[in-house]
């Protein structure tokens, strides 16, 4: 099939409109995810919008659907983004970013959840696709239904390019899969590829047939489309499918023919209303949220963004955001403008061409993009009144506007974005692991005017949790704003030892102000000119995990505080990491006191991206120090020297990364330096490593260079 002479960005919006589809679609079907098809039924009949409310729980929380579909997609990147990515290459990347027990996965057990047993045989050093072979798993385990739902980000780096899109799919669903959901994996893939310039659902299936090879698949999609020519009632056709293709037809928790199936007939029936296709896949049951994410994606690209909203306003309360659960802790908190940009970015670099993307963190360059900001749930009570729009909705150009009324002396009124999990979206459904966006140190810049004669002025602002727990805002003096763009910094100062949790903008006016804010872009990058966590942070023996240490992520199997030292970090077998931080941080330094215990090696971690991707520097046997740079299973030697350090004695030990250089310091004594000329780690987090014992540390600095 010829490829779209179409260029990137062309395709870009349709690619942001199929990030929304994707998590709306997940956000509808999550809250009844398991649940019987007649229980739905019972509680909503339809579900023709989010019930996350009426179940009493909060509408962004992690879901794998979510998690390992943009988490997966980043082995595009992290390989350069070569053209021949492979299976093996993406096991890789589970291998980097899933955090066993905890992150991304349904953790079910070997032999019952298809995907952590093909982590375990990842971990086991069986290369993909072996992992997720039938020969290996059995056909049972092989073909349930994960493999679709991991899939779109490498679909839509290939818009009208279905040949491409399918190949890549099939290599990324076989990680996990075979047999029939990796044939369906590459079928919706392929689906989604050409959806960029077909419309029309039938000409998509009829177009994409031939890059299935199973005829039982063929048999099954012959089936959807017979059954949803004759019925035009989903209920019927729904009923009509689980006598031949339901649950109780296949082996295993959750097959992938009774879901795509239904993916299908969603599609079908809904044909171009994006609510009535989510209605249909969220209320029919099965795997609610990965078929709902499914159909979702596939529209929002097929019909484009105004659908989205041509029904209802799907938009709103979801606001850009979703969380990507990792091992790499500083991207978890996101939003659907920067996962565009990832996938926009590998589609251009596989393409040879240049997209346009937004430079700064928040540009808003989407129509109706919003990046998480909305009126501020923490200041300021409803009245006054302040809302979000988009500047492209109706002037054509990226920027958010602050649609402000009865703002006046005393009255200001406030948006403001997460850059860490809310205490009110903490779920239980799946672990959610992260590290602030945002740091005291670091220098934030926005860019902002106001149309007109008008000159109120802004205060920017964050909110942290204080040690009571309530949570407390931090504000900058005041800028004032004329109808010329202004560039306003300020300096994140410190504000205790618990992460920050919101960043925010204040509207205030010495006399009555109606009218708009308009903010161009916001942006921070690199390390914190300087932060620190230290002190004792346990109170009881009760309290090994105080508010602090939430804003690191831990692949190490304890990490917890300790009564005399700040941090306590343990892993029985092979390496367990704690991070934190952002692959914002390029240039800085980091400085501990490690005490050793028992243990093989252990010491600091920079430059982290992932934790099986970074530099560090290491203590072992007692008698050896050693930089070495970690690549998946391969770890180099940078640089080593003998050096004699005692058990349960305090070392001040300072790692810095600049550029492609390396330097170790040790109370007060440079020990090593190396140059890593080989392809350079150029950013990430930093934190601790051990492996087969524990470290202590008291104090963690982290400071610029």
């Amino acid at each position: 099939m010829p490829r779209s002479t179409g260029s990137i960005d062309q395709y870009a919006e349709k690619i942001y409109a199929g990030v929304l589809g994707k998590i709306i679609g997940v956000y509808m079907g999550r809250p009844v995810e398991g649940w019987p098809y007649s229980d739905i039924q019972t509680r909503f009949d339809e579900i023709t919008y989010y019930v996350h409310a009426d179940l009493g729980l909060p509408l962004i929380v992690a879901d794998d659907d979510i998690s390992g579909t943009f988490g997966f997609f980043r082995s595009i990147e992290d390989n350069n983004y070569a053209s021949d990515v492979s299976a093996r290459n993406i096991g890789d990347t589970w291998l980097n970013y899933i955090i066993e027990n905890k992150t991304i996965l349904w953790w079910g057990g070997l032999g019952r959840s298809t995907e952590h047993t093909a982590y375990l045989r990842l971990k086991a050093g069986i290369p993909a696709p072996r992992s997720g072979s039938a020969a290996l798993n059995g056909r049972t385990l092989s073909e349930q239904i994960g493999a679709q739902i991991f899939i779109d980000g490498f679909a839509m780096m290939h818009p009208g390019d279905p040949d491409r899109a399918a190949a890549l799919v099939r290599e990324a669903a076989s990680v996990s899969h075979d047999g029939l959901a990796v044939e369906a994996a590459a079928f919706l893939g392929a689906m989604e590829a050409l959806a960029f310039d077909v419309t029309a659902v039938e000409d998509l299936i009829d177009g994409c047939r031939r890059y299935i090879t199973s005829p039982f698949l063929h048999k099954v999609i012959d089936d959807v489309l017979s059954i949803c020519t004759r019925e035009s009632d989903w209920r019927s056709v729904r009923s009509w499918l689980d006598e031949r293709y339901g649950y109780d037809t296949f082996a295993g928790p959750c097959h992938i023919v009774p879901n795509h199936a239904m993916v299908l007939a969603s599609l079908l029936l809904g044909k171009c209303d994006f609510q009535r296709s989510l209605m249909i896949a969220t209320s029919a049951g099965w795997d609610t949220d990965c078929n709902a994410g499914s159909v979702g994606c596939l529209n929002g690209i097929r019909l484009g963004l105004d659908a989205i909203t041509a029904q209802v306003d799907f938009r709103a309360p979801v606001a850009d955001r979703l969380l990507v659960v990792t091992a790499n802790g500083g991207s978890c908190v996101s939003d659907a403008v920067q996962q565009t940009r990832s996938i926009v970015r590998a589609a251009a670099k596989v393409r040879g061409e240049n997209a346009r993307t937004g430079g700064a963190r928040f540009a808003f360059e989407y129509r109706g993009s919003t990046q998480g900001f909305g009126p501020c749930p923490y200041l300021v009570p409803p009245y006054p009144d302040v809302s979000v729009v988009n500047l492209n909705d109706d002037e054509g150009h990226c920027g958010l506007v602050l649609e402000c009324r009865a703002i006046g002396p005393g009255i200001p009124g406030a948006v403001s974005t997460p850059v860490f999990i809310d205490p009110s979206d903490r779920g239980d459904n799946f672990s959610t692991l992260a590290s602030p966006t945002l740091y005291p140190g670091q220098l934030v810049q926005l860019r902002a005017r106001v149309p007109g004669a008008a000159n109120p002025t802004l205060r920017l602002y964050v909110l942290h949790q204080a040690v009571n727990g309530e949570i407390q805002p931090c504000f900058s003096p005041p800028f004032a704003l004329r109808s010329e763009i202004e560039t306003l910094t300020w300096r994140i100062p410190e504000v205790g030892p618990n992460p920050l949790i919101r960043f925010g903008v204040q509207v205030e006016s010495a006399s009555r102000f109606d009218g708009r804010v308009i903010v161009e872009e916001i942006d921070w990058s690199g390390a914190p000119e300087r932060f620190e966590q230290a002190g004792v942070l346990m109170s009881s023996i009760w309290d090994t995990r105080p508010v602090p240490l939430s804003a690191w992520v831990s692949s190490a199997q304890n990490f917890e505080a300790d009564f005399r030292y700040t941090y306590s970090v343990s892993h029985p077998v092979g390496s367990g990491l704690a991070t934190i931080g952002t692959r914002d941080w390029a240039d800085y330094a980091i400085q501990s006191t490690l005490i050793f215990n028992l243990h093989r090696s252990a010491g600091l971690v920079v430059r982290s991206v992932g934790h099986r991707r970074y530099y560090a520097a290491t203590f072992s046997d007692g008698s050896t120090v050693t930089l070495i740079k970690r690549t998946n299973a391969d770890s180099v030697t940078l640089a080593d020297t003998a050096y004699t350090y005692e058990m349960d004695l305090p070392y001040t030990v300072m790692l810095e990364c600049v550029g492609p250089r390396l330097r170790l310091v040790v109370n007060g004594d440079r020990l090593l330096e190396a140059i890593d000329e080989s392809q350079p780690y150029t950013c990430g987090g930093a934190g601790f490593v051990v492996e087969e014992g524990t470290l202590l540390a008291d104090g963690f600095l982290v400071q610029a260079r």
